[in-house]
């Protein structure tokens, strides 16, 4: 049962399982959580959404290697959400900023600059979303620069 959850989290309710560019519609769910956070109004509500999701996603996303028989299955799409909740995180920013900030996500996601390719090799949950996040954490430090040299264009 415990295993059945996990894959459930870990696949974004499934959303994983989308035959083209999973990884992408796991930023976008990550970006319908944000959406459902952010209309708390609460820093407090999006930073506990953050970490939480990130705890959970280790557990699940060990769970689900174990479901697949293999290391960070592209089923797994609770690091994207996580990954773009980091890169947004208490970020004020205008629907440019968030497509911009999904671009740049999905950028630092696949390119893995240090240290977020070696990160990927740590064993279980931790590795699966450890690069990620450490890709959200690329994405937010570019969006907190341009909000702040260009805060017209994308707060």
């Amino acid at each position: 049962m415990l295993r059945r959850l996990g894959v459930f989290v870990a696949t974004g309710a499934f959303v994983g399982y989308a035959p083209v560019a999973p990884g992408t519609f796991g930023s976008a769910l990550g970006l319908a959580v944000l959406f459902v956070v952010r209309y708390l109004q609460s820093p407090l509500a999006e930073g506990t959404a953050l970490v939480l999701l990130a705890g959970v996603g280790v557990w699940s996303a060990s769970e689900a290697e174990r479901h697949f028989g293999r290391t960070d299955p592209g089923y797994i799409v609770i690091d994207e959400v996580v990954g773009m909740l980091v890169t947004l995180a208490f970020l004020p920013v205008t629907a440019i900023g968030i497509l911009v900030a999904f671009l740049l996500f999905r950028l630092f996601d696949v390119v893995k600059p240090w240290p977020a390719r070696r990160f990927e090799r740590l064993h279980g949950g931790l590795g699966v979303m450890l690069d990620d996040v450490m890709a959200g954490i690329y994405a937010h430090l570019v969006m907190w620069g341009v909000v702040r040299l260009l805060p017209g264009v994308l707060a």
